[in-house]
């Protein structure tokens, strides 16, 4: 498992938007949220994908697919689902 296969859904869409060059007021106006709950979920992206700062955050997802990173986790978790 891929250390990015941990994150939750919205530190994933976090994540991309930081790679996208946004601020964290401009995340918190996107998803609906305020900054410190971008905070938040930075804080707990970093810890999980081993990084310590915004760019290495950004310089992750770019080494990891970019634009496609988050699509690259949703299809490799239905691949991965079992059939009911």
């Amino acid at each position: 498992m891929q250390p990015r296969d941990q994150l939750t859904a919205k530190e994933i869409q976090v994540s991309t938007l930081v790679w996208q060059g946004l601020t964290n007021r401009e995340i918190a106006k996107i998803i609906g949220t305020t900054e410190q709950v971008v905070k938040n979920y930075l804080r707990t992206a970093f810890d999980k994908l081993g990084v310590w700062s915004r760019l290495e955050l950004a310089l992750y997802v770019a080494s990891h697919g970019g634009a496609d990173w988050s699509i690259k986790r949703e299809v490799g978790a239905e691949s991965q689902a079992v059939p009911a």
